[in-house]
């Protein structure tokens, strides 16, 4: 068995009526994967609040805050620091007023805050009134040097564009997370979330961690179905995907040789012809 294995979590959990409740239930769970040996970990999509984004309501916008400078960020990073674990924390960020993108925060294994992404697709569809509360992200597709690797960051309606993928596979990202807001109510919603990112994985070559919340929030009709899970750059789920009803914990141990074995296989990287791509940018 390979010596370069990394232990990875992801957890979904439902909402719980308030953000210092939600706050709590995720710390907790970061102990709890920290005492299973993980070194790292991230977060659902908008993790301390509903889904918010089922109304148009802008009283919802007090719940953003400054990163790296807000209680939240803050918080974590002295829980990244004691427990020695790198985190992706999903926020409601603020940069100024008027100014508010649905971002993740990346803090490394010793506290340090590392930078941010901000979702770059921003869906407005019923039940998913997403451009009501963000701005689209402008920072690009940053890769992240943590302790255990390169980190790159998704988010949700992200994944459904494979240019974004590629991006942060080309910056040299080793494993991706898309935290997510997905529902039973959009069509084929269960068939799709297994199999794109899966996929995503394949043609990247990279390890990809989906996490999604769970339940039925007061807000809406919204059925976040859970199923989290880890694949890696063969397209195999390691491990269980997680319950599609329950809260869970999702522990795993990622071979990361595999990316480098995968990417000698096949070389998609190599094989690229950026030079006759031109006509996908174009609008």
């Amino acid at each position: 068995m390979s010596d370069n294995i990394l232990r990875a979590a992801i957890v979904q959990h439902s909402w719980k009526g308030s953000k210092e409740a939600m706050i709590e239930a995720h710390v907790q769970s970061t102990r709890e994967a920290a005492a299973q040996g993980a070194k790292l970990m991230s977060y659902q999509e908008l993790f301390y609040g509903p889904y918010f984004c089922q109304v148009q309501d802008d009283s919802f916008y007090s719940w953003a805050e400054a990163i790296p400078d807000g209680p939240t960020t803050k918080l974590m990073q002295e829980l990244a620091a004691e427990l020695e674990m790198v985190l992706v924390v999903p926020i409601y960020e603020q940069e100024q007023p008027g100014f508010l993108y649905n971002t993740a925060a990346v803090i490394d294994a010793d506290g340090s805050y590392l930078g941010k992404y901000r979702k770059t697709h921003i869906p407005q569809v019923k039940g998913f009134w997403e451009k009501f509360y963000f701005r689209p992200g402008n920072l690009g597709y940053p890769v992240f040097d943590t302790a255990v690797g390169k980190v790159g960051v998704y988010i949700c309606y992200d994944r459904h564009f494979p240019e974004g993928w590629r991006a942060l596979g080309l910056g040299g990202a080793q494993i991706v997370f898309n935290p997510s807001a997905t529902s039973r109510t959009r069509s084929n919603s269960p068939y799709i979330w297994k199999m794109e990112q899966t996929a995503s994985a394949i043609a990247n070559m990279f390890f990809v961690g989906a996490i999604n919340r769970i339940g039925v929030e007061e807000l809406g009709e919204n059925d976040f179905y859970g199923t989290s899970y880890f694949v890696n750059p063969r397209g195999e789920f390691v491990g269980d995907t997680a319950s599609d009803q329950d809260e869970e914990l999702v522990v795993r141990d990622l071979n990361m040789d595999i990316i480098n074995d995968i990417r000698k296989q096949w070389a998609f990287y190599r094989d690229r012809r950026p030079d006759v791509y031109d006509a996908i940018v174009q609008d």
